[in-house]
């Protein structure tokens, strides 16, 4: 079983750490660098977690705030998972080469 993991986007702390409270800040240094957005995207970007970004818009927002991607995305395992617990369910102690069926064979059948 392969844990499952989740991220964290501190674009807003590493905003403020530079010194960038409004979220509209970013428009025109995005804008310098080839990308348009407009203000409610930017607030997105900002306040909420993206599911999918543009790697030309992550590169940006690294270059914009001289950071890492260390900095913005922190992955984590949500609580409660773990590779190492995993449940069985009644009488799954058998190895799974005891649970593979018998190769059929076909006797007296004709080729043609």
């Amino acid at each position: 079983m392969t844990a499952k993991l989740d991220y964290r986007w501190h674009l807003r702390k590493v905003m403020a750490d530079r010194g960038m409270f409004a979220t509209t800040d970013l428009i025109e240094p995005l804008a310098q660098r080839g990308i348009r957005l407009s203000s409610s995207q930017v607030y997105r970007l900002v306040v909420e977690r993206p599911e999918r970004l543009s790697l030309k818009v992550l590169m940006a927002l690294l270059d914009i705030l001289d950071c890492s991607m260390e900095d913005l995305i922190e992955p984590f395992a949500p609580a409660g998972q773990s590779a190492a617990r995993t449940k069985k369910a009644a009488g799954a102690e058998a190895s799974l080469g005891d649970l593979r069926p018998k190769r059929a064979r076909i006797h007296g059948a004709e080729r043609s």
